[in-house]
């Protein structure tokens, strides 16, 4: 069985509902910071452990870095959606800027190869 795709609409809408189904609703954009903080420092954690010199104590759970990425999403998606912001369109906001500014930055691939 494989994993559905989703639009950054339908995560955005998957979110809504799962967080909708509780009085709280979305935490305050500061606990939201702090989670995503503690989101991507898990997920540093796991490139330390994979590609780092610190390997796992033997009593680490295994967790994997696709895991901590999708946690990382979901925790975007609640700051995003607490702040009715559209994902899609700060996504875009930001390639149509890096790709304007760092156009010429990086060494550009031979077409040929």
């Amino acid at each position: 069985m494989t994993n559905p795709i989703y639009t950054t609409q339908e995560i955005q809408e998957r979110v809504d509902r799962y967080i909708g189904q509780f009085k709280e609703g979305y935490f305050s954009p500061l606990s939201l910071m702090a989670r995503l903080t503690e989101e991507t420092g898990e997920l540093a954690r796991e490139v330390n452990h994979y590609y780092g010199e610190k390997p796992k104590k033997e009593t680490e759970k295994e967790r994997t870095m696709e895991e901590e990425l999708g946690d990382i999403i979901f925790v975007l998606t609640c700051f995003a959606n607490s702040l009715d912001i559209d994902l899609s369109d700060a996504f875009h906001t930001a390639i149509t800027k890096i790709e304007t500014r760092d156009k010429n930055r990086w060494t550009k691939k031979d077409p040929s190869t």
